[in-house]
């Protein structure tokens, strides 16, 4: 048996990366998962990748910032699943980059929206279906940007990702006494579509290798085992907590 069996997750930004590397590994693991993104047609094939597999899961096209389609996910999970136990809350993106001066407000309000508010969103509905079941865990993907590194031109992405772990301490003390834990889970360098506009050379992705300890940067399975490690009752008396899993990139920035 795996560490999810009998468990309904919901994961959000499977449509590539770390989404699609956790929604894949939660379903080796047992979970039936419903999972969500904007672009239909890699939903498709990661639902077909899992059935081939052995697994059960269910897609739903959407946008996190809108709220209809938070509760939408979760009524799929109760209406399809019976409930839901996990939610991957992982939907993100950089957002505008540059100098703070320069910074528009559409392009802060799109990250705060898609980063920050689509967590709140999600949270806001996962945890009533979640209490009925008397347990749950709620994980964000934040970010050492942020936490432990100040990088210049990111102030939006930084707020955004910041915002997670505060908010994973207040639900983490609220959703407690219902049984349902809270975490935020701090990945480095990971090889993501997102990653790859940023290393679009050999010498850009020597330089963000650099600036981990270990010397690389992750593959998104990698990050996918840590959100399990989150997920699973492996992690059961862990709430509140922001985990590194950062290939060191926060005590060896330089």
């Amino acid at each position: 048996m795996g560490s999810l069996t009998d468990r309904v997750a919901v994961v959000t930004g499977a449509s590539s990366g770390i989404g699609y590397a956790a929604a894949r590994l939660f379903a080796r693991e047992g979970a039936r998962v419903v999972v969500a993104a904007r672009r239909r047609a890699q939903l498709d094939a990661l639902v077909a990748e899992i059935g081939e597999a052995g697994g059960v899961a269910v897609a739903m096209a959407g946008d996190v910032r809108e709220e209809d389609f938070a509760g939408a996910l979760v009524a799929t999970a109760v209406e399809r699943f019976g409930g839901l136990d996990v939610a991957f809350n992982n939907a993100g993106v950089l957002g505008e980059l540059g100098a703070t001066a320069e910074l528009s407000l559409a392009g802060w309000r799109e990250t705060i929206e898609t980063n920050l508010t689509s967590g709140f969103l999600g949270a806001k509905h996962q945890a009533p279906a979640m209490a009925r079941r008397g347990r749950g865990s709620i994980i964000f993907t934040s970010s050492f940007v942020g936490h432990t590194a100040g990088l210049p031109g990111t102030a939006a992405y930084a707020a955004s990702k910041a915002g997670l772990i505060g908010l994973t301490l207040a639900l983490a003390a609220e959703l407690g006494p219902q049984g349902i834990r809270v975490n935020a889970l701090l990945p480095g360098g990971t090889d993501t579509p997102a990653y790859r506009t940023m290393a679009s050379t050999p010498e850009a992705e020597r330089a963000i290798a650099a600036h981990h300890a270990l010397g690389r940067v992750a593959s998104p399975d990698e990050i996918a085992r840590s959100a399990l490690y989150l997920a699973s009752d492996a992690s059961a008396f862990t709430t509140g907590s922001t985990l590194l899993a950062d290939g060191g990139v926060s005590i060896y920035w330089s």
